[in-house]
């Protein structure tokens, strides 16, 4: 669990039609390419993950959450739900932490669903396997102060385009410039709008997110050197 709180900042926010994403991915060299080592995956059509910790360990959640998901799909011949996903993913995960032979997972992870019938849902998984539902939850070195944050919106009365928007200032509002130089926000969705399908949030509409993002940033610069 420790390990998992100096690594890049990750939230999400459940609304009342779908899930938002948003990254904090820091670029240590400028040779580095901004696609690789992603952050945001996705497990099943309707289902989103991202983590904070050890990427290598956040990849083999993910292996196994899509195994799991995958297996599911062809046994009953309909998407797992996102619970049962959850439950599965988190028993493997509390394994390595019952033996001296294994090490325990250095990440926490977020998973995120939607579905007509259910609606949006949210669980966090910590590294020990134990899993919680969140309305909005925050993880890696930043959460306490991005957790801050998500509890000055209303959720419930956000649209899909109106989080991204509002998490994309989180993220902002959350980098430290004086110990991590450069990140890359990376943003996705899963909602009404994208016909229940787990997808990256369009260039343009990320584009927009951050110019919004960083202007509220200045604004909030300039209010305090008043």
């Amino acid at each position: 669990m420790l390990l998992s709180t100096y690594c890049s900042t990750a939230i999400a926010l459940r609304l009342k039609d779908g899930v938002v994403f948003a990254v904090q991915k820091i670029v240590k060299s400028k040779l580095h390419e901004n696609t690789s080592n992603q952050r945001i995956f996705t497990v099943d059509q309707h289902i989103g993950l991202t983590a904070a910790g050890l990427i290598a360990d956040a990849r083999n959640v993910v292996e196994s959450a899509r195994n799991e998901a995958s297996r599911y799909r062809g046994m009953y011949t309909e998407p797992i739900s996102i619970k049962h996903l959850v439950d599965r993913v988190s028993g493997y995960v509390h394994q390595f932490t019952r033996y001296s032979a294994a090490r325990p997972f250095g990440c926490c992870v977020l998973f995120g669903s939607y579905d007509k019938k259910m609606g949006s849902s949210l669980y966090m998984m910590e590294p020990s396997g134990v899993s919680w539902g969140y309305n909005g939850c925050a993880i890696g070195k930043a959460r306490q102060e991005a957790k801050t944050e998500i509890e000055k919106l209303n959720l419930k009365e956000l649209s899909l385009r109106e989080a991204v928007n509002e998490a994309a200032k989180i993220i902002y509002k959350c980098h430290d410039e004086t110990k991590d130089k450069h990140f890359v926000l990376e943003l996705s969705w899963i909602g009404e709008d994208t016909n229940g399908r787990h997808e990256l949030v369009p260039e343009d509409v990320k584009t927009r997110a951050e110019e919004n993002a960083k202007a509220a940033l200045e604004s909030d610069d300039d209010d305090d050197d008043l």
